[in-house]
């Protein structure tokens, strides 16, 4: 057993509501991340696969949330992990067929479970038909005038043939922005990888090609799309230089010109500059949206924009655009009372403004997964991946906090998303030696930026099976860190205070008393705390290292063993029957 908390029996799970249409089910769901390659494997290659989650959804299903979204599994060379999408209108063998994704989905709705899937609209891969056209065509033609190809820059006394990129601009995985194909002479756009070229969004053809992709997987039966880098597709008019970092650290504190590296080792991905935010993807999701609203059954997006403030973040979510965006301010707070409040406050302001819900994250497949983040001396800072050499989380710590801020987060009104293994409370992997990373951005920085991968490595399921039951065998895409055991499925599932029984109860009590619909009511409580009430439940969140009174009520759920009317241990959160 992970810890020794004390929950409410965790019951059954009820029935779920049926796929209704008015009900905009999205403003208070919770939407559980599925990582395709690390979910679940059926067939023994070591990479998880549709099959796999398939298998899987009773698991899903009783855990208790709302729907599932599902990271890219279209036809890729998997040059950054199915981000680079090569075919958007079927999946690859890695995953799968595309009966196998009809398959799934007729089966999650027969669950009462959505199913979001991954879009990915700033760039294709450089396998995909439409590149591998523009390479065989001329310059200016139609072909190449659906990415962004440019002349290169004539700097005196450095060449006069276009050796040097347009413009001055990064790529988010390290080094510059532009690459040449071998034997080309223009340079082609990439806020990436140098195989994932950047699309031209001015362009009619891409927007209406992307308008009968979304057509294709809706008349299929989703439910809705989370946009990837959402806030990148319209880049400013003339490509002009940025003097400023590719990203900024967590908090917005500006560096000095050229100081990179500082930003990626501790980057909270605070976008910023030409390539970012320009009001023309304003006008791309309100055409999308014409086309959701066009078929029945409450079709939704969310944002994956990384950009302050809330105010700006919410224009992504005005009543003719999406539905939702990732609240990364969020995710980036620190394990602090007060920087809690004040997310949370201005969050949900700056979405009510709009009449948009606000929505909560902690963790997803790009940063170092929250148990271990909470576990750092500085709790919630996010590292750009963390291995042997760098600080090692305290790993019960991190975990102790972690459970605390699943009764704050399920608490919140609005909608809640939950990455794979987050019920689990399961942690980094730390340690994986440098030979098995993949991430590119590893690959592109040389290893100065450690990378994504240790927050990708597959789920385990039965502590004693190889590969901790991820599939068949003892094969894994990545691999698994010895202390993955105990917070096996296996070892959490029907053991009264796991954090995986806590979790299901969690997310039965927000169902009963409807809490993603209801509001927030602060109350006055101790420095370090916070404590409010929502639809019946009363609240309380003890940041601090001591422990603190808690008010009287009956206990519903704790993410320690407390006594009623008794103290709030240190690192530790409580629902209590709201006396009002």
């Amino acid at each position: 057993m992970i810890g020794s908390p004390d929950v409410s029996a965790a019951a059954a799970r009820p029935a779920v509501a049926p796929r209704t249409a008015g009900a905009e089910w999205w403003r208070s769901a919770v939407i559980y991340q599925i990582y395709p390659r690390s979910f679940a494997d059926a067939d023994g290659d070591g990479v998880g696969d549709l099959p796999g989650i398939l298998a899987r959804l009773p698991y899903l299903a009783r855990l208790g949330v709302d729907a599932l979204w599902l990271s890219p599994f279209y036809r890729s060379p998997q040059v950054d992990a199915g981000y680079d999408v090569s075919n958007y209108r079927d999946v690859d063998p890695l995953f799968g067929r595309l009966a196998d994704f009809d398959t799934l989905l007729a089966a999650a709705h027969g669950q009462g479970l959505r199913i979001i899937i991954d879009l990915v609209p700033n760039h294709t891969s450089d396998e995909h038909a439409w590149f591998r056209a523009a390479l065989a065509s001329p310059e200016g033609s139609p072909e190449r005038a659906r990415y962004l190809f440019r002349d290169g820059h004539v700097e005196a006394g450095r060449g006069t043939a276009g050796e040097q990129p347009p413009n001055n601009w990064q790529s988010v995985f390290g080094g510059p922005a532009w690459s040449r194909a071998p034997g080309e002479r223009q340079w082609h756009l990439h806020l990436f990888d140098a195989r994932q070229p950047d699309l031209d969004w001015t362009n009619p053809e891409v927007r209406a090609e992307f308008e009968d992709v979304l057509r294709f997987w809706l008349d299929r039966g989703v439910d809705g799309f989370r946009v990837d880098v959402a806030h990148g597709l319209i880049k400013a008019a003339g490509l002009p230089d940025y003097d400023g970092p590719a990203v900024m650290i967590e908090g917005d504190v500006p560096h000095k010109e050229g100081d990179v590296s500082a930003a990626r080792r501790e980057g909270g991905a605070i976008n910023r500059g030409p390539m970012w935010d320009q009001e023309g993807v304003h006008e791309v999701y309100r055409a999308w949206r014409r086309v959701l609203d066009e078929y029945p059954g409450e079709r939704m997006m969310v944002a994956e924009a990384w950009i302050r403030p809330q105010s700006r973040l919410a224009r992504y979510v005005r009543p003719d655009e999406m539905q939702q965006a990732f609240n990364f301010d969020y995710l980036l707070a620190h394990w602090n009372a007060a920087a809690f409040r004040d997310v949370i406050d201005n969050s949900i302001s700056a979405m009510a403004a709009v009449g948009a819900p606000a929505s909560w994250v902690t963790s997803n497949h790009d940063t170092v997964r929250y148990a271990s983040r909470l576990g750092l001396v500085a709790p919630g800072r996010r590292p750009k991946g963390i291995d042997a050499d760098g600080e090692q989380p305290d790993e019960a710590l991190g975990l102790r906090r972690a459970r605390a801020a699943a009764l704050l987060t399920l608490a919140l009104p609005g909608s809640a998303y939950l990455y794979q293994g987050e019920e689990l409370g399961l942690p980094e992997h730390t340690t994986m030696p440098a030979e098995f990373r993949q991430d590119p951005s590893f690959r592109r920085t040389a290893g100065q930026e450690i990378g994504r991968d240790g927050c990708r490595v597959p789920l385990p399921w039965q502590a004693d099976a190889p590969g901790f039951g991820f599939g068949p065998g003892p094969a894994t895409w990545l691999p698994q860190p010895r202390n993955f055991a105990p917070y096996a499925v296996d070892r959490q599932e029907g053991v009264p205070g796991s954090t995986l029984e806590l979790h299901r109860a969690l997310l039965r009590l927000r169902r009963q008393h409807r809490l993603g619909a209801g509001e927030l009511h602060w109350l006055r409580c101790e420095p370090d705390t916070l404590m409010f009430d929502n639809r019946g439940i009363r609240v309380l969140i003890n940041f601090a290292p001591h422990p603190v009174a808690s008010p009287a009520g009956a206990v519903l759920a704790s993410s320690v063993p407390i006594e009623p009317a008794g103290s709030l241990p240190a690192d530790s959160a409580v629902w209590l029957a709201s006396p009002s």
